[in-house]
C-alpha cells in the first residue's frame, strides 16, 4: 500500500502516540490479508515456472523434429512470462496491483515478433 492510500487499520510510526506501530500493525488484519495474498502469490508463480518448463521443453522438441517454433507454444510462454513479472512486481512492493487472479486478467500472450506483423 501506498502512504497516499494505506489500509483502513494500518498505523504509521509517526501516526500514534499512544501505542506502539509495529504491534499495531501485527494485530492488524490488512497487514494479514497482504501476506495470505503473497503467500498464494508465491505458490502461483511456482505452479507457472513448473508450467513454463513443460514449455520450453515442448518447445524444443517442436524445433527439434519440425524445424520451426511453434507460435502457439511461444504465446504460452510469454503469457506465462507476463504472469510470472507481474506477481513478482507485487511480491517486491513494486506495485500495489494484485494480479491474476485476486485483480487483474491473465496477462496478453502477444510476442514482439506478432506486434510487428
Amino acid at each position: 500500500m501506498s502512504d497516499n492510500n494505506p489500509p483502513a487499520d494500518h498505523v504509521f510510526p509517526g501516526n500514534r502516540s499512544d501505542g506502539n506501530a509495529v504491534e499495531d500493525n501485527l494485530k492488524s488484519k490488512a497487514t494479514w490479508t497482504g501476506f495470505l495474498f503473497m503467500v498464494i502469490c508465491s505458490i502461483l508463480v511456482w505452479a507457472a515456472s513448473i508450467v513454463g518448463g513443460v514449455v520450453v521443453v515442448l518447445g524444443f522438441l517442436m524445433v527439434l523434429f519440425t524445424g520451426e517454433v511453434n507460435r502457439e507454444l511461444r504465446g504460452v510462454g510469454q503469457s506465462l512470462a507476463t504472469y510470472i513479472y507481474e506477481n513478482i512486481r507485487y511480491l517486491t512492493f513494486n506495485t500495489e496491483d494484485r494480479p491474476f487472479p485476486f485483480g487483474g486478467e491473465w496477462p496478453s500472450a502477444s510476442t514482439d515478433e506478432e506486434s510487428s506483423d
